[in-house]
């Protein structure tokens, strides 16, 4: 019934219907669920609470006749004055020259448009004449196409939901319609289009938000079961007194996001299913420790694990720290490309017999020569850098390892929920005790010479400092201090007392490495680079991070950025060189000031960029809803995720109460556990 060509409609021919198609409206329930983007409130209020330059709507008396004048080509002017309240105010009505017989002196006239306090004005962009009544206050506008305008498409609205809009089915469970307060699908969807006031049309989003983000909460928790199932068993016996015993010697006390996140892991080692979890923590919060943890459980078990990471230098860092952190308890090894002839072949053979508990290294560890002995843990740091293939061919190197994923980008709760829900996600949200905070300072251009004397102190104490650019070489259409330049201009300023690195994405990965390498062993003590070393090495000397036209970087950007700067035990400066033009980009500098927590400042920027572009493209793959807004709606989100959950678990889809759903869930095909796959 609902699947019904729209010719069915009165008032829809066959070029109308041409139209509908290039708006992806085929049938009636396309029609039926085609929502208003957008809904013009016409509210009138009294004079003293208009604010200058916004859109309102007056009611007034006409006090004469129009005047009209035109302009330009076929272009017109109607201006006319309104008494309102006992106040002469002036209208201007565009390009509407038959407006002019329309209005007399003495009518009630109602009008929508730009306000100009100073002026007494009115720039009218819609009238009524005579008082508006209470149905026509909230107009709703869709998105159209063609010739087809919104009068006409609410028509045709009308006439569907007065033909159908009772036969349209409830798929949401009484007790939840009930527990929430929800209205009914049929009258929401009433509510949706032809609103009588604010609350119907507040219920019915209320309604739709929820629906929608249950049916895909529910879609992603059927496809994590379906991963699940199919996922041959890799349960690991871990030897959990061992694994307290080697806690008890770290150098240091976990944090209780660490101990939490920690559990979540041996637990989803010791289960029979494959782990799939994300690990997200800021920058110095610790991450690194709970793997080290993580795979010395797995060893327990009497397996190996992998630690793949984005660069050879952070590689060898990793390496370094785990060597130290292991001795006596695993043995450690590196595989890069660097790594060549005689000793290759002898890691190769020694993974392959089980003699290496831990091998670490770049995308090296998934060519096809390594053959691992009995693989039990993968962990892939920043896991953003690694293409999908690339994780699958490690995840397959082992029978069915567990994968740990890890992030230092603290993505918002919201968007992990969404992008990652496919995967468990431990977030670690504290930082150990005694850490020092990076100072943050913003800084205007104008202060460039007093911002290098600060440096020129941090150098002279032992320090080493980074400079980072937006573009590598200078563009005529952006203004903006490359890194090319800016290496010559503080080569000039530093050497010979200290050396300038450049480094930039045109340099080759070989090239890049020796840069870092040399920054890290303190052979160039100022480095001059684009945000390469966004996600980087670990240079503890390091204490000044200086961002040039700081306001075109995203706040996540920024912090990623910071990040790379106190992790020694010297007080560390992040100095945020901007002068921003926009109220966006002022604000980005003063939260970056205020704000430290990673968590915190991924919310600000996912309200201040919008979902599509915090991954750094536009949508980025995430679900696009007719009604939710993963941003303001989080709340709905995560109650959805929760019922989803509950209903999974408890196989509530095969009951009576829950058949809407499903049925709604097999139209898409969810349960073939394709989806989203």
């Amino acid at each position: 019934m609902f699947d019904q060509s729209l010719l069915n409609l009165s008032g829809v021919g066959e070029k109308l219907q041409e139209t509908f198609s290039e708006m992806g409206i085929e049938t009636i329930n396309d029609l039926l669920f085609y929502f208003p983007n957008r809904y013009d409130v016409y509210e009138v209020k009294p004079l003293s609470e208009l604010i200058h330059d916004d859109k309102v709507t007056i009611e007034g008396e006409v006090v004469h006749k129009p005047s009209l004048t035109f302009y330009g080509r076929k272009k017109s002017r109607l201006t006319f004055q309104v008494k309102v309240e006992n106040i002469v105010i002036k209208a201007v009505v565009f390009n509407r020259a038959f407006a002019k017989n329309q209005i007399n002196a003495g009518d009630t006239i109602t009008l929508t448009g730009k306000w100009d306090h100073h002026r007494l004005q009115i720039t009218v962009s819609n009238y009524i004449l005579g008082q508006m009544n209470q149905s026509s206050e909230i107009q709703p506008i869709y998105g159209l196409k063609g010739e087809l305008s919104n009068a006409k498409l609410r028509k045709i609205m009308r006439i569907a939901l007065n033909q159908y809009g009772s036969m349209v089915d409830e798929i949401l469970p009484t007790e939840y319609l009930n527990a929430y307060k929800l209205p009914s699908r049929s009258d929401a969807l009433v509510h949706m289009h032809f609103p009588e006031t604010h609350q119907q049309l507040k219920h019915a989003r209320r309604r739709f938000t929820y629906e929608e983000f249950l049916l895909f909460q529910l879609k992603i928790q059927l496809l994590r079961k379906h991963k699940r199932e199919a996922a041959a068993g890799n349960e690991q016996k871990f030897q959990a007194e061992k694994v307290e015993e080697f806690i008890d010697v770290l150098p240091f006390t976990l944090t209780n996001a660490q101990e939490k996140s920690l559990k979540e892991i041996l637990q989803d080692i010791k289960s029979p299913y494959r782990m799939n979890r994300l690990l997200q923590g800021d920058v110095g919060s610790g991450k690194t420790a709970v793997a080290a943890i993580s795979m010395y459980a797995s060893i327990t078990a009497g397996k190996q694990a992998a630690l793949m990471v984005p660069t050879e230098v952070l590689a060898e860092q990793h390496v370094g720290s785990l060597q130290k952190t292991f001795e006596g308890y695993a043995t450690v090894s590196l595989l890069t490309g660097s790594v060549k002839g005689k000793k290759r072949k002898e890691i190769l053979q020694k993974v392959a017999i089980g003699e290496i508990d831990i091998l670490v290294g770049t995308h090296a560890l998934i060519q096809d020569e390594v053959q691992f002995s009995n693989l039990g843990l993968v962990i892939v740091d920043e896991q953003h850098r690694f293409g999908v293939e690339q994780r699958r061919a490690l995840k397959d190197k082992g029978l069915n390892p567990d994968v740990l994923f890890m992030t230092a980008t603290p993505i918002p709760r919201t968007l992990a929920i969404t992008a990652f829900g496919d995967m468990d996600v431990s977030v670690i949200d504290e930082m150990p005790a005694g850490r020092k905070f990076v100072k943050t300072y913003w800084a205007k251009q104008n202060t460039f010479d007093r911002v290098i004397q600060f440096v020129l102190k941090e150098l002279k104490k032992g320090n080493q400092t980074y400079f980072i650019c937006p573009l590598i070489e200078e563009s005529d259409k952006l203004d903006i201090q490359n890194a090319i330049d800016l290496h010559q201009q503080l080569r000039s300023f530093f050497e010979p007392d200290f050396k300038v690195g450049l480094m930039h994405g045109r340099l080759s990965t070989v090239e890049k490495e020796q840069v870092m390498k040399n920054f890290a062993e303190n052979e160039i003590q100022v480095l001059v680079s684009t945000t390469v070393v966004e996600v980087g090495v670990n240079v503890p000397n390091a204490t000044v991070m200086v961002i040039y036209d700081a306001e075109r970087f995203g706040l996540s950007q920024l912090h990623q950025l910071r990040g790379r700067v106190g992790r020694g035990n010297a007080q560390s400066y992040c100095i945020l060189l901007a002068d921003p033009k926009s109220e966006i980009g002022k604000e980005r500098m003063r939260i970056m000031t205020e704000t430290t927590d990673g968590f915190a400042l991924s919310e600000q920027d996912l309200k201040l960029r919008g979902p599509g572009d915090f991954f750094g493209r536009k949508q980025s793959g995430m679900p696009e809803f007719k009604v939710a807004d993963m941003i303001h709606d989080y709340r709905a989100l995560e109650t959805a995720r929760n019922d989803a959950q509950v209903m999974i678990a408890e196989n509530r889809l095969a009951e009576e109460a829950y058949r809407g759903l499903k049925i709604k869930l097999e139209e898409e095909d969810v349960f073939s556990g394709q989806v989203l796959d």
